[in-house]
């Protein structure tokens, strides 16, 4: 397995976990990197405070690196980078706006920086920023995605081939079989968020995770295309988005009916009908719960076996 993240990042193994809002907390963040991959505490929606409590509760449970997943559009973004590199965080992973917002700060604070792009420009402009590792992610992934509804098949490559630092693959990998198929695409690493989701480890309502653990392979859709797709779950919600988007309902009249704290509902209080449950398509080839440490060592010893039999 021949990558240059574990060496940028401080990791044993090139396995990133996903910047999951409400769900990557300081105890889903330590257990992935207890396990030899990237924690990462997903800072979306969380004011600086919450996230220091999270970053001084990952030190407790974790003496190895970690990081905090900020996107650049969210309104905390500045304090919560300002408060993440005061106490050290070792990467800063950013996302959903523009890398030179916080690479070149980020940097000089000592940390490492990752980026995630959803196409070969936006790739460009995170090598251009300084960034360390590059992420590619796919139309397949849960959650906001790019505009240009690329998969991940198609975009790691060419990202790969548009840009000298090392490329993480991410969207619709959930296993072995998908990290091997990463690196065949040129990547040098992967990131999961949704296989992570569905663990032992994650804070997610045992509702969210039931409805991973019965999904079919069509049981994600994209709501919000006009003004920023989101993959999820199907459900109540989804559907009265998908039905007002066909009846041609302007998009700011669509977010208005969607109003806030839709993700609160699904990670948090698990509410099956009003929640927005964010999930990759990968959904359908979970099956059972298990702890970051066995995802990370499934993932590990299934890719040795997977190249030693091609």
């Amino acid at each position: 397995m021949r990558s240059r993240i574990p060496g940028i990042l401080g990791i044993a193994y090139p396995i990133l976990q996903g910047g999951m809002i409400w769900v990557s907390d300081a105890g889903l963040a330590a257990a992935v990197s207890e396990a030899g991959g990237l924690g990462v505490i997903g800072a979306g929606g969380m004011p600086p405070e919450t996230v220091e409590e999270e970053i001084n509760k990952a030190r407790r449970l974790t003496s190895k690196p970690f990081g905090v997943n900020i996107p650049i559009l969210s309104p905390f973004a500045e304090g919560v980078f300002e408060t993440s590199a005061r106490l050290g965080v070792p990467v800063l992973t950013t996302s959903a706006g523009n890398p030179m917002t916080f690479t070149a700060r980020a940097k000089e604070a000592g940390m490492k920086v990752v980026h995630v792009v959803s196409n070969v420009r936006m790739a460009r402009k995170a090598q251009d920023a300084g960034v360390d590792v590059i992420v590619a992610e796919g139309y397949e992934a849960g959650g906001h995605n790019g505009f240009d509804e690329l998969t991940t098949m198609a975009l790691v490559p060419q990202v790969v081939d548009a840009v000298e630092v090392p490329v993480v693959a991410a969207g619709g990998i959930a296993d072995a079989r998908g990290m091997v198929a990463a690196f065949a695409l040129g990547a040098e690493g992967v990131q999961l968020g949704t296989r992570f989701l569905a663990s032992t480890d994650s804070p997610a309502h045992p509702r969210y995770k039931e409805l991973i653990l019965s999904a079919g392979d069509c049981a994600t859709v994209i709501t919000g295309r006009a003004f920023g797709p989101v993959r999820v779950l199907r459900n109540k919600l989804a559907e009265m988005i998908l039905q007002a988007e066909r009846e041609g309902m302007p998009p700011e009249k669509v977010q208005e009916m969607i109003g806030s704290g839709r993700s609160i509902k699904a990670c948090l209080e698990g509410d099956l009908d009003e929640g927005s449950f964010m999930s990759g398509q990968v959904a359908g080839m979970i099956r059972e719960l298990k702890s970051a440490r066995e995802i990370i060592q499934e993932l590990v010893e299934g890719y040795r076996r997977i190249a030693a039999e091609l």
